[in-house]
C-alpha cells in the first residue's frame, strides 16, 4: 500500500515528545484519559475555543505538517468533538432555540480537525474525514492508498482522534460496554466480566510511496462486519493468503483484546491460528478502548520496530525481542461486529 514516515501520538501514556512506553500510567476512575502536552504552534485564542478532540488532533498533527508539506489531510474519527456537540444541543434547550454560541457548533462537526489543520497550515489539497465507528481509521488508510495510487508522487497526513465524552460514556456504560466494578488498566486482562475501560487519543502519520527514511510499510488492510467467529478466522486466513503469507510468517500479533469476556472468543480463535514462534502482544491496557484505537496500535507498532525490544507489559505470549520482527499483524474487534486486519512490515 504505502510507507509510513514520521508519526506523533497523544495517548494516556507518555507518547508525545519524550516517549516512554516502559512505564505504564495508571487509569483513573476506570478511564484512560489522554495526557495532553503543552500545544506549541497554536495561538492561545484559537486553542481556547477548541474542544479536546480538536486540540489533540491539531496538536498532534501540526509538528508533522510544519516539517512536511503534504498534498492532503485524511482524518478518521467516530465521534468527532462529541462533547461540543452535546454542549450545543444543551444550549438549544437552555435558550429555547434563541441566540446560541456558535463556537460549540463549529468545533463539534466531524471534519473540524481536518478543516482546522487545512486552514492553519494553508493546505488547500485533498481534505477528507472518515466516520465509520470502529473502522474509521481503516478507511483512512484505504483512502490514502487509493489517493497514492492515483498520485504516486504525493504524500498525505493521515491519522485519527477520539475523546471520552462524559455523556456518551454514561450511555455506553449503561449499555454494558464499560466495567461496572473498579479495575486498573494493569489488571485489565485478568478480569472475567463484561465491559472494558474507555480511552482516548490521537495518532498522526506521514504516508507516501517513497521508502527513503520510512519507519514501516503498511502492506494491507481489510475489514469485516460479522459476529461469526468462524467467518472471522476464515477471513484472516484468506487475508494472509492474499498477501502470500502463512501464519508462521507473522512474527508479532498485536491484539486489540480489551478485557471484555464477551469478545475474548474472537481474539482466542485468531491467536490459535498462529505458530508458537509468533509473539502475541496486547495494547489496550495502554490506550483504553475507543473506536479509532487502531491508529494508536499502528503508532505503537512503528515504535516497537524502532526500539528493538518490547516492554514486558505488552506481552501475552512470546519474546520481548522486536529487533528481528519482520511482519506484524494488528487484529482489532469493536463491539463484536466490526473487525479489522492491518498488516505492517519492517522496511
Amino acid at each position: 500500500m504505502f510507507y509510513i514516515h514520521q508519526s506523533t501520538c497523544i495517548s494516556p501514556q507518555q507518547t508525545f515528545g519524550s516517549i516512554d512506553l516502559v512505564q505504564l500510567k495508571e487509569s483513573t476512575d476506570n478511564k484512560l484519559y489522554a495526557i495532553e502536552p503543552v500545544y506549541m504552534g497554536i495561538s492561545p485564542g484559537l486553542i481556547r475555543r477548541m474542544g479536546k478532540a480538536v486540540r489533540m488532533g491539531v496538536g498532534s498533527a501540526l509538528p508533522l505538517l510544519q516539517q512536511h508539506k503534504t498534498d492532503g489531510i485524511i482524518i478518521g474519527t467516530a465521534n468527532g468533538g462529541i462533547e461540543d456537540s452535546l454542549k450545543f444541543l444543551s444550549q438549544i434547550m437552555e435558550y429555547d432555540e434563541g441566540t446560541l454560541t456558535p463556537t460549540n457548533f463549529v468545533q463539534s462537526t466531524y471534519n473540524a480537525i481536518a478543516g482546522q489543520l487545512g486552514m492553519i497550515t494553508k493546505n488547500t489539497g485533498y481534505n477528507s474525514t472518515h466516520v465509520h465507528r470502529g473502522q474509521a481509521f481503516e478507511n483512512v488508510m484505504i483512502d490514502a492508498d487509493m489517493m497514492l495510487a492515483e498520485n504516486p508522487d504525493n504524500s498525505y497526513l493521515i491519522g485519527a482522534v477520539d475523546e471520552i465524552s462524559e455523556r456518551n460514556h454514561r450511555m455506553e456504560r449503561m449499555d454494558g460496554w464499560y466495567k461496572s466494578e473498579p479495575v486498573l488498566n494493569a489488571g485489565l486482562y485478568d478480569t472475567k466480566t463484561a465491559g472494558t475501560l474507555p480511552g482516548e487519543g490521537a495518532a498522526m502519520f506521514i504516508a507516501s510511496n517513497n521508502n527513503n527514511g520510512a519507519v514501516a510499510k503498511l502492506v494491507a488492510v481489510r475489514t469485516i462486519n460479522t459476529d461469526d467467529v468462524d467467518l472471522v478466522t476464515a477471513q484472516l486466513n484468506v487475508f494472509l493468503e492474499d498477501n502470500k503469507l502463512q501464519s508462521s510468517n507473522i512474527d508479532l500479533l498485536l491484539s486489540g483484546e480489551n478485557g471484555d469476556i464477551r469478545l475474548k472468543k474472537y481474539y482466542d480463535a485468531c491467536e490459535q491460528l498462529f505458530a508458537d514462534t509468533t509473539t502475541v502482544a496486547r495494547y489496550k491496557h495502554t490506550t483504553g478502548e475507543f473506536q479509532t484505537s487502531t491508529a494508536l496500535a499502528v503508532w505503537i507498532t512503528c515504535q516497537l520496530l524502532q526500539m528493538g525490544s518490547m516492554p514486558e507489559h505488552f506481552i501475552k505470549t512470546g519474546s520481548t525481542d522486536t529487533a528481528h520482527v519482520q511482519h506484524v499483524l494488528i487484529y482489532n474487534n469493536y463491539k463484536g461486529n466490526q473487525h479489522s486486519f492491518i498488516l505492517l512490515e519492517r522496511v
